[in-house]
């Protein structure tokens, strides 16, 4: 148990019934880097239980924030879903991960990528001023099926658009495109398919796909990491990684039990 911080929960929010995020203490020796993952938990019978979580808080950050799917049959999530304020939660001391800046060739247009949880990363990265001085447009895209699901998102950028550093920052680069499947919505679709017809771009009155210009990150389902890849590199797009930056990385480290 050596390996894992002892971190205390701070405060537990449902936002569906399929959803949940929470806030817990950070030790000041844990280091990560804006977008990357750790292994997170809860010890069972005396033994870690674990998943890989992206952080949802930014690295400047004194508190550590995780948003999370609820499975009632998951090894994990079954008995995450439960944690109350004063809780104890298992945290990883080492974090890794693609989603990382480095791991992309410079550009100007950064697209985030996400469906569902996967966009948690993507709360850590808009809230990293480098992200801003590297890109002249970031683009946030989440996919979810129903409307409620949006929620955590929504609320997230509203309160960084009412933030005093952040605000002028997001009014000047960052464009929010939430959008459903399932639902009526003022944006309808997957994302494999608005970036196709361009409807996302057209929506955005942004310019269309371009491979000299956008830089672009992954995290959701795998169905749709594995379309999108595909769709990328049809065009030309190179997946980076630590080794060798890339127009696009993917995260497939993805919490789904």
């Amino acid at each position: 148990m050596s390996a894992f911080y002892r971190e205390k929960v701070l405060s537990v929010q449902h936002w569906t019934d399929t959803l949940f995020s929470f806030r817990a203490t950070r030790d000041t020796g844990f280091r990560f880097q804006n977008g990357q993952f750790a292994m997170i938990g809860l010890e069972v019978d005396g033994r870690p239980l674990l998943r890989a979580y992206s952080m949802a808080s930014a690295n400047h950050e004194e508190e550590l924030e995780f948003f999370s799917i609820k499975v009632q049959d998951g090894p994990l999530t079954s008995k995450l879903q439960k944690i109350r304020e004063g809780d104890t939660i298992l945290v990883g001391r080492k974090a890794t991960g693609t989603l990382i800046t480095d791991n992309l060739i410079p550009g100007k247009r950064l697209m985030l990528l996400s469906t569902g949880t996967g966009l948690a990363p993507f709360a850590s990265l808009i809230k990293d001023p480098e992200v801003y001085d590297r890109y002249d447009q970031i683009l946030l895209v989440h996919g979810c099926r129903q409307v409620s699901e949006l929620a955590y998102g929504e609320e997230l950028v509203a309160k960084l658009r009412d933030d005093e550093l952040f605000g002028p920052l997001l009014s000047e680069k960052l464009s929010y495109y939430p959008t459903v499947t399932r639902e009526p919505f003022r944006n309808r679709g997957r994302i494999t398919d608005l970036i196709t017809s361009n409807q996302l771009f057209t929506d955005l009155h942004q310019g269309p796909l371009d491979i000299e210009t956008d830089r672009i990150m992954m995290c959701g389902s795998p169905a749709m990491l594995e379309e999108l890849k595909q769709l990328f590199e049809t065009r030309g797009f190179k997946e980076g990684s630590g080794n060798t930056p890339g127009h696009f990385v993917i995260e497939k480290a993805f919490v789904e039990r």
